[in-house]
Order: structure tokens, then C-alpha cells, then sequence
């Protein structure tokens, strides 16, 4: 399907995963990445973390950028209203993934749009998983790959952690990192995209 446009886009994101998700829409865009620290967002809740990370990276690269659209996204994992963040060595990755193993957890992506007048919009998609009962050994063969460790909950769905899901409830491209289908609703809404 092919998209149009009149606007700039920016990707406030230096994940190569949204970047590809971003160009199925076939609208001309540019990468850039915030380096904005995303421990400096208070919230009370899951949703108002996420978002006001979404909200941080999309302002940042707002500033170096006017006049354009910025789309700024950020995903977390929740297992029982805690914040799985991406692991930091070997031992998390696998605490991590041991505490998900036969259970069910989410993923949240937020997503921060601001138009080229500044009008800031946001949303929050949220997807279950349920992980299978995997073995130790499965577990600990997955993280000796490295892949844990850019990641959320410290797995992706597009890569080898796939051998870990048993079943999602949603939308498969917010567990990878942007949900696609809902953005795009999104921006045809505000009239920034048009078939």
C-alpha cells in the first residue's frame, strides 16, 4: 500500500526495528535518535511511564528539528505491575526471563506524534503474552546469543525469542516495537498521511 504526504517526518528512534516498520507506510523519513534519559520520567503508572518516555524522545529531536513531524515510540514489558527493562548483563537477562517463563505479561508501546505546529498527541497499545514453560537449558542457550540484551523484558518476538512464546493477545507489531496498523490510523486522522 502507498502512503502520501506533504509533511517531513522524523523517527525519533535509533531501533532498526521501528525503522523498518516505519517504512511500510512508503513516506519519505529521517532517523534521528535521542539520547534523553529515560530513568528521569516520574509517573504513577506503567501507561504514564511509557508515554512520558514516548513524550521525552519525540521533544528532544522537536527541538533540532522544526517544522516536521516527529513520531517518538517506547516499549516496555510489565509483569505484574513491574518494569522489566532491557538487561543489563547476563545474570538479569536470564532473572528476567525465568520470571516470565509459563506465565503471561505485556508489552506496552507508547507513541508521542507532534506535528509540525507542536500539537502533541499520544496512545499507548497494549499486547498480552504468554510465555511457554521453556526449559532451563532453552533459556540459557537463548541468552548465550546476546540478543537479550537491547531489548525490553530482555527477549524479541522477531528474533530467536520466539522459541519462548506460546501465544499473544493483540497486535504482534507492538511487541516488536511499533504498533503500525493503530499509527496509521492515527496519522490519516490528523490528516498527516493520505492514501
Amino acid at each position: 500500500m502507498q502512503f502520501h504526504t506533504t509533511k517531513s517526518f522524523v523517527l525519533a528512534s535509533a531501533s532498526p526495528r521501528r525503522k523498518e516498520l516505519f517504512s511500510r507506510l512508503h513516506i519519505p523519513f529521517e532517523i534521528m535518535s535521542s539520547d534523553v534519559e529515560e530513568t528521569s520520567v516520574q509517573a504513577s503508572t506503567v501507561d504514564q511511564y511509557v508515554t512520558g518516555v514516548a513524550l521525552l524522545k519525540a521533544r528532544d529531536i522537536a527541538k533540532k528539528a522544526p517544522g516536521k513531524v516527529i513520531i517518538g515510540a517506547d516499549t516496555i514489558v510489565v509483569k505484574d505491575n513491574v518494569l522489566l527493562h532491557k538487561p543489563k548483563n547476563h545474570e538479569e537477562a536470564l532473572s528476567h526471563l525465568y520470571s516470565l517463563r509459563g506465565k503471561s505479561h505485556e508489552v506496552l508501546t507508547a507513541v508521542a506524534i507532534i506535528d509540525e505546529n507542536g500539537l502533541e498527541t499520544t496512545f499507548v497499545e497494549t499486547t498480552k503474552v504468554v510465555f511457554k514453560d521453556a526449559s532451563d537449558q532453552l533459556i540459557e542457550a537463548y541468552v548465550a546469543t546476546g540478543d537479550p540484551f537491547d531489548k525490553a523484558g530482555g527477549y524479541g518476538i522477531q528474533t530467536d525469542g520466539i522459541f519462548l512464546v506460546e501465544r499473544i493477545e493483540g497486535d504482534y507489531l507492538n511487541v516488536v516495537g511499533l504498533p503500525l496498523a493503530r499509527l496509521c490510523e492515527e496519522l490519516i486522522g490528523q490528516k498527516l498521511i493520505t492514501l
